[in-house]
């Protein structure tokens, strides 16, 4: 998988590639305690790129979207599509984590 941190109107875009699986999972949730533990609060998922996501991938996503918000920040998500979206709408994530088309439609943050 690939992880890549950019920034766009306030938020940290972390752009994914490849499979979020069981193996990739770790990866993705310790980098993102990493950059939250740097004050990035506003972190926004490009998943564009992103071919597969499975449970342990919206596992690390809802941790990541926890200690966010505990922090007072939060999470989104962009660019889904195919079996991705599928997967987020059947597990009820998009009724929990906002959603966006693209990065450039998510709402300018502080």
């Amino acid at each position: 998988m690939q992880i890549e941190l950019t920034k766009i109107k306030g938020w940290s875009v972390v752009t994914l590639g490849g499979r979020l699986d069981a193996i990739t999972a770790p990866d993705l949730e310790k980098q993102c305690g990493l950059w939250v533990d740097e004050g990035h609060r506003h972190v926004l998922l490009n998943m564009a790129s992103l071919e597969y996501i499975s449970s342990a991938g919206l596992r690390a996503i809802l941790s990541t979207a926890k200690k966010l918000k505990g922090l007072g920040g939060s999470l989104a998500v962009c660019g889904m599509g195919g079996m991705v979206k599928e997967v987020f709408v059947l597990s009820a994530f998009d009724t929990i984590i906002p959603s966006y088309d693209t990065a450039d439609a998510a709402p300018e943050q502080n």
